[in-house]
């Protein structure tokens, strides 16, 4: 299993209603794409973090994760959601089963 974070920078200009509006977005969207097993999403306590935003999902796979980045729900809450609001951001995947070969993951 594949755990992918996204940290996400917020624009200057984003509203606390918008940023709550990202939140159950990335949830109601991305559980539309039937390799996602699950969604987290929510915003950052510390105020003063570059990262205020972020997103989380679980796939079976490494290649599962290549579907779901291509899938058109995803790259609809990219450019819905995403790109308007948000500037510098990161990712990083993680194997949640270590006793598997990563190679076969």
């Amino acid at each position: 299993m594949v755990h992918h974070v996204v940290y996400l920078e917020l624009n200057e200009s984003v509203a606390a209603a918008t940023l709550e509006e990202m939140v159950r977005a990335s949830r109601t969207w991305l559980l539309k794409i039937p390799e996602v097993l699950s969604v987290r999403s929510g915003r950052n306590l510390d105020p003063e973090s570059q990262w205020q935003f972020f997103y989380a999902i679980e796939v079976d796979s490494r290649e599962k994760l290549k579907f779901v980045i291509a899938d058109a729900f995803y790259l609809k809450f990219l450019q819905q959601f995403i790109a308007p609001n948000t500037g510098n951001r990161f990712s990083m995947d993680f194997e949640l089963d270590p006793s598997r070969e990563l190679k076969y993951s």
